[in-house]
């Protein structure tokens, strides 16, 4: 009989009551693989979208699921020809796999070692675990798909979430001036962020907000909010301006605007970068909440409602 290991799992799709705090087998590292041993897992809104079956059409599943795309953790094992890293290495990963089934709410995962890369050194192991998804997220919509560049101006639709937060710090970095749009118990912040200028969604109309700060129009939207900031805001995009969303694959464009929904890819070069920013100083994401294994359901009930501020994570 193989080794099991405690885990947050379910066996069917639902309203977030239906996951399990047990025993599931512990997994072995195949050909090219690494087991971790986690010590942080982000909590993600995706999270509880999958486990609800909102991405069942769009990505395979198998149950039992493991929930939890995000991990850092300590190289426990090696598969064959998994030479990256050696035992005992403290790394980070984005955990999405082609098929939904075996996530990082757990004690230990094996993952492909091209997924990996060593955590940064400047925050806690506690810390790293938030940092892959949404770091990759605003990643890879700033720079892949928004091409962001010195002197552009960009409006951020919910700032101070865990995208937003590393998108402020992102964007800052390159030299873009920053708008972030939060409530108003997020401006502070977002200002220690970096954010140039901030708008609290709840105090009119967005767009007309913006017009008095940026009168010239914006270089580009991220949106990675809901509500109606976007319809706010949108008009005041430059006519060669750039819209990238995370949550609407099919928002209303105006004539001319280029845009893109980002679904975030894994990618160990790219984590490497954000490590790097990370010890140089210029990335943090602070850790707002801290759930265990058995407050899962309450950490994906809480991640839903989008008004946070910062990361939440799980240990074990």
């Amino acid at each position: 009989m193989g080794q099991k290991m405690k885990a947050v799992y379910y066996e069917q799709f639902g309203d977030l009551n239906q996951l399990i705090t047990g025993e599931l087998d512990k997994p072995e590292p195949g050909e090219g693989e690494i087991l971790l041993k986690m010590k942080s897992a982000g909590v993600n809104p995706v999270d509880a979208a999958v486990a609800r079956g909102m991405l069942k059409d769009v990505i395979p599943t198998e149950f039992p699921v493991v929930p939890g795309w995000d991990v850092a953790g300590i190289v426990e094992e090696r598969g064959h020809a998994a030479r990256r890293f050696e035992n005992g290495d403290e790394v980070y990963a984005y955990a999405r796999r082609p098929v939904i089934q075996h996530g990082t709410f757990a004690e230990y995962i094996s993952l492909p070692e091209n997924y990996l890369a060593h955590r940064p050194q400047s925050v806690s192991i506690k810390e790293a675990g938030g940092i892959p998804l949404v770091g990759l997220t605003a990643y890879q919509s700033l720079f892949d798909a928004g091409s962001l560049k010195e002197g552009e101006t960009l409006l951020i639709l919910g700032a101070s979430g865990g995208v937003g937060s590393v998108a402020i710090q992102l964007a800052k970095n390159v030299g873009a001036t920053v708008i972030g749009v939060a409530s108003e118990k997020n401006h502070e912040y977002m200002q220690d962020l970096g954010a140039d200028k901030v708008i609290d969604y709840s105090s009119g109309d967005v767009g007309e907000r913006l017009r008095e700060i940026a009168p010239g129009g914006v270089d580009m939207i991220f949106h990675c909010s809901r509500g109606d900031s976007l319809n706010q805001s949108k008009t005041t995009l430059k006519p060669s301006g750039r819209l990238i969303s995370i949550t609407n694959s099919e928002p209303d464009v105006p004539e001319g605007v280029m845009f893109q929904y980002v679904f975030v890819e894994p990618n160990a070069q790219q984590l490497d970068h954000l490590r790097q920013l990370a010890d140089e100083g210029n990335l943090t994401l602070p850790v707002t909440e801290t759930y265990s294994l058995d407050e899962a359901g309450a950490a994906l009930r809480d991640i839903e409602s989008l008004h946070t501020r910062g990361k939440r994570v799980i240990t074990p």
